[in-house]
């Protein structure tokens, strides 16, 4: 029954996640006209799920006020041509009030971000979440997980407490690994996002994941929804032709441990008009070669 009650939820999620960015103005806070203007360029596109306060928002930038307003503008703009996924974390209480406002603000699903602390015991994990899930029972809840340690069985104790835990974040890069913890957790009882976005979408839709997240779609979105065609309809060659195109763009993104995941979509946003190349530390603007390959590869796509 609870899996019924959730339906349009699961299905929302078995898509591309779109993680919108958050354009900052020339004063330093969120430009809302351009992230209006962003949103809408989405959803126009036929991107269905939208991620308010996901690492490529830079949700840890962001002040609790920021988020706010991130998480009310998105539900605004979405309306019912849509479903919103609102990023939710920081220490319990912070955790439990983002999740409280996002309920109240009209959003139908939250994404709980792994937890950041020095200290992430399994028992602990399952208590995290359980907190921001019990507290809002009307609400689909998704765990990111970038843990490699949790086993899959944590998983399926928190589902088996909470029904509205009904999809998963997963972005452990390990293939392999997540087939496996897919399994162990119960590969039909969740919705499996693939994490990792594009370049790691074919291989763990192999192993059981209906959907990815995506910072890509901000700049491209008909590339990131061939890929969703091509690998709904089983045509892996299709798939990864989108791969291939990308790959030069998602490599800029994830070099050094990340370092310029955001740099590189607000620059071809940039070079496209759409928003400025602002970032907030401990990001920082990509260096003037890197540009020039960001500006390459965009007009290459003839967006």
């Amino acid at each position: 029954m609870a899996h019924a009650d959730h339906t349009p939820l699961r299905t929302a999620l078995a898509d591309v996640v779109a993680i919108p960015v958050t354009p900052f103005g020339a004063d330093g806070g969120p430009d809302l006209a351009a992230h209006r203007t962003l949103l809408r360029r989405l959803l126009d596109a036929g991107v269905h799920t939208l991620t308010p306060n996901g690492n490529t928002g830079e949700f840890y930038a962001l002040t609790p006020e920021e988020r706010r307003t991130v998480t009310e503008v998105t539900v605004e703009e979405t309306g019912d041509r849509g479903t919103v996924l609102v990023g939710v974390g920081h220490d319990v209480p912070t955790a439990v009030a983002a999740a409280v406002h996002a309920r109240e603000a009209g959003a139908h699903m939250v994404m709980v971000h792994q937890p950041v602390h020095p200290y992430v015991s399994r028992d602990g994990w399952i208590g995290y979440h359980r907190a921001v899930a019990e507290a809002v029972p009307e609400l689909g809840v998704v765990p990111y997980v970038r843990n490699p340690h949790l086993d899959g069985e944590a998983l399926a104790e928190l589902g088996a407490a909470c029904p509205n835990v009904i999809g998963v974040k997963y972005a452990v890069p390990d293939a392999a690994h997540f087939a496996a913890f897919a399994r162990d957790a119960g590969l039909d009882r969740f919705v499996w996002v693939a994490g990792l976005a594009e370049l790691y979408a074919p291989s763990y839709w192999a192993g059981g994941a209906t959907g990815f997240t995506s910072g890509l779609v901000n700049v491209a979105p008909a590339l990131s929804l061939a890929m969703l065609d091509a690998l709904r309809s089983g045509d892996l060659p299709a798939a990864m032709k989108v791969w291939e195109r990308i790959r030069p763009f998602e490599e800029l993104r994830t070099d050094r441990q990340s370092a310029d995941n955001v740099s590189v979509i607000k620059e071809a946003l940039a070079v496209l008009g759409l928003c400025r190349r602002d970032v907030r530390p401990p990001s920082h603007a990509i260096t003037p070669e890197r540009r020039a390959a960001v500006a390459g590869l965009v007009e290459g796509w003839e967006i």
